[in-house]
């Protein structure tokens, strides 16, 4: 590389660090974090795969089993995680009442608004069916334990409808309030 500029000496090494990219298809399991535990060694760095990425994802929690993502050579500084969804306004007076399951896709729920809303917008961002890193499943993010203490059935833990996700939810709050979530989710 004789007889280059600085400039063209960096334009290069830009260039030889973006061919670098390479191809990952979801597997079973996945999240961007999982994924970036992988490849990158950092479950941290999840960011990377999302901003490269972000034309076929809609939110950090929405990634599909056989979907095939860009997974770029690993910067020297991680990028911010994308902001997350406004809160929902809360009314004091709104009550909480859900569609039966059949009129309500088992895919993405967004609740029906206060807190509920708040918490799926926050936890799954809608994707009733997600499982993150830790084992918490579904729109809430439950864990297997505490969705069995409020009421959910063990063998329909990570895949439950949107109806019985949103009846332990209901079960949970009666008994223990709104503090299972807020404090995490600042709802």
């Amino acid at each position: 590389m004789v007889g280059q500029t600085p400039a063209q000496l960096l334009a290069a090494s830009r260039h030889a660090v973006a061919s670098t990219s390479t191809k990952y298809t979801v597997r079973s399991g996945d999240s961007l974090s999982t994924i970036a535990g992988r490849v990158y060694h950092n479950r941290a760095a999840w960011p990377v795969i999302y901003w490269a990425n972000r034309s076929k994802i809609s939110s950090a929690n929405d990634i599909s089993v056989g979907q095939v993502l860009s997974i770029p050579a690993k910067p020297a500084h991680i990028p911010n995680a994308p902001a997350q969804a406004a809160p929902v306004a809360v009314s004091p007076s709104a009550g909480v009442t859900y569609a039966p399951a059949e009129t309500v896709s088992t895919s993405t729920y967004s609740g029906d608004g206060g807190f509920a809303s708040c918490v799926i917008a926050r936890e799954s961002g809608g994707n009733s069916q997600v499982m993150n890193s830790s084992g918490h499943y579904g729109l809430y993010q439950f864990s297997a334990s505490t969705w069995e203490e409020y009421g959910g059935s063990a063998s329909d833990f990570g895949n439950a409808s949107v109806s019985e996700q949103n009846q332990v939810f209901d079960n949970a709050l009666a008994a223990g309030g709104q503090s299972n979530w807020s404090a995490y989710d600042g709802c």
